[in-house]
């Protein structure tokens, strides 16, 4: 299931990192039912059954954005981009247990994925995306909050923000607009084992758990990816010209700013 507005990237190339599953897959299924010709990346084989999946001119890349040696690699043949999506992420648990002193290697993956990974891709494809074309970030709201034990996820998000607002200044030049969309809570895997981790280190119920999320909703239930993918497409197309250097919530009205 696809996206509900109307757009068209026939014609428009568009890359889509994190695309195996959960929010990156909804997001290139959206791109590939608008028509665009689109790459989807991955660092797991999955990659290549999600791009069996989707309509039309689908090309799949295995890779490891946190390996830049990698990343030159496997996108040395990627040609002019009109859309980045840089949606690649980790989230994992990362509470303080006072038992790492030599460091936490969940905690350093996460910063590699999420902050360096994103930084690798985007350096790599910038001089080959199209004057006015888009750059996308997928942020969270804990990009604007925090929640206890989930310090790389949450920091790595923060960092996103950060990285979306310099780039936006550094590309305004070439009209190129660089934004971040902030989810809420999605019905992805890693989102529900968050949300188990939560249950489990407040000893709580999952049930009780997301009863307290949507309660901080204003409009209740848990989003599925196709609910937010619009949102990128939107973004990209020509109804985005003159957004740049926004964070975009879509949480249901659970952060409100």
């Amino acid at each position: 299931m696809t996206g509900r507005l109307t757009f068209d990237f026939t014609g428009k190339k568009v890359l889509v990192t994190g695309a195996s599953s959960g929010i990156g897959y909804g997001v290139a299924a959206a791109f590939a039912a608008a028509g665009a010709e689109l790459t989807i990346l991955s660092d797991t084989g999955a990659i290549h059954e999600a791009a069996a999946k989707l309509s039309g001119s689908v090309r799949a890349i295995q890779c490891d954005i946190a390996n830049a040696a990698q990343v030159t690699e496997k996108l040395a043949d990627i040609g002019t981009l009109d859309v980045l999506v840089n949606n690649a992420g980790l989230e994992r648990p990362t509470p303080l247990t006072g038992e790492n002193p030599e460091g936490n290697a969940t905690f350093e993956r996460i910063i590699a994925i999420n902050v360096t990974g994103t930084q690798n891709v985007t350096d790599t494809l910038v001089n080959r995306i199209a004057d006015g074309g888009r750059i996308i970030l997928t942020a969270s709201i804990w990009s604007r909050t925090a929640v206890p034990g989930f310090s790389a996820y949450v920091a790595s998000k923060h960092a996103n923000l950060g990285l979306m607002r310099t780039w936006a200044q550094e590309l305004g030049p070439r009209r190129i607009c660089v934004n971040a969309v902030c989810p809420g809570w999605i019905k992805t895997g890693p989102a529900m084992n968050s949300l188990r981790e939560l249950a489990q280190s407040s000893g709580r119920t999952e049930t009780e758990v997301e009863q307290e999320i949507m309660s901080a909703q204003a409009i209740d239930k848990l989003m599925e990816p196709v609910d937010i993918s619009d949102l990128y497409l939107f973004l990209a197309s020509s109804g985005g010209t003159n957004i740049t250097g926004q964070a975009i919530n879509i949480d249901r009205g659970e952060v409100m700013s």
